[in-house]
């Protein structure tokens, strides 16, 4: 298994702590989606500060927590936080909950996320499964000199089938990641639509991009949060996030429970 390592020893520490040894999903919680959570039966967490070689999440909307349990009868990890480049950590420090997943032998990834709209159709509250991902001018590999083909077009169908079958409205499109931490300005707005980006954010295009290196297979989603700079006349708040994952966080937490379920 080419994996970092101190993988090992994370998973020795987790499973001593009552971790299940294989798992069915591992989910990533972006910001202000922590309240999944709260749908997993019989859960047990601890905070990334008490695992070895984790970095520690230090963004609002980040709780800093791994959980376990099972969802629709199937174990699961969830992160209720990431790590992120703009933390100051490095692309390998980044995509460790892939690593997790691999190490615990997961048969799916699920990576979620708050993203700013850039597409006009698109409105604050919209759900969109990534059909695909951009990164202008960014090497985001965990391991640079590594080649691999992206895997998660076949699986972003499956989801919007998924999200059909429970009557769920999902908006489809590309995601631009940005390496931030600051907003972009409305001229790279502008740039970024012309280039066929449907929503912009700062994280998981990485995690994608060593989910296909690794042959695992992962369903992505964003949550639109706010409209990203110059789409309306109004200052960025990231306070956003918070009111927009409260208004859909049973839709989501339904949507993530129906992927884990029959994908």
């Amino acid at each position: 298994m080419d994996l970092p390592d101190y993988i090992d020893d994370i998973r020795s520490f987790l499973i001593e702590r009552e971790f299940p040894a294989k798992v069915d999903s591992v989910v990533i919680l972006g910001s202000g989606l922590g309240d999944f959570a709260s749908v997993i039966d019989e859960p047990f967490s601890i905070p990334y500060s008490e695992i070895p070689h984790f970095p520690h999440s230090s963004v609002q909307g980040h709780s800093g927590e791994l959980f376990t349990g099972s969802v629709a009868g199937k174990a699961v990890i969830a992160f209720s936080g990431r790590f992120h480049h703009y933390e100051g950590y490095e692309f390998h420090q980044t995509v460790l909950p892939v690593h997790i997943a691999k190490a615990f032998d997961a048969s799916k990834l699920i990576v979620s996320n708050a993203a700013g709209a850039i597409n006009t159709r698109f409105k604050v509250g919209d759900l969109m499964v990534i059909d695909d991902i951009f990164r202008p001018f960014h090497s985001i590999a965990a391991q640079p000199s590594a080649r691999f083909r992206y895997n998660h077009y076949e699986v972003a169908e499956k989801i919007r089938k998924i999200a059909a079958d429970i009557q769920l409205d999902v908006q489809r499109g590309t995601y631009i990641y940005v390496k931030g931490p600051n907003y972009e300005s409305k001229a790279e707005i502008r740039a970024f639509r012309t280039l066929g980006a449907d929503v912009v954010g700062m994280s998981t295009a990485p995690e994608l991009a060593e989910a296909a290196r690794l042959e695992l297979p992962a369903a992505a989603i964003s949550l639109v949060t706010n409209m990203a700079a110059g789409v309306i006349k109004r200052k960025l708040d990231h306070s956003e996030v918070k009111e927009a994952a409260e208004a859909r966080k049973d839709d989501f937490a339904r949507f993530v429970t129906e992927i884990i379920r029959k994908l």
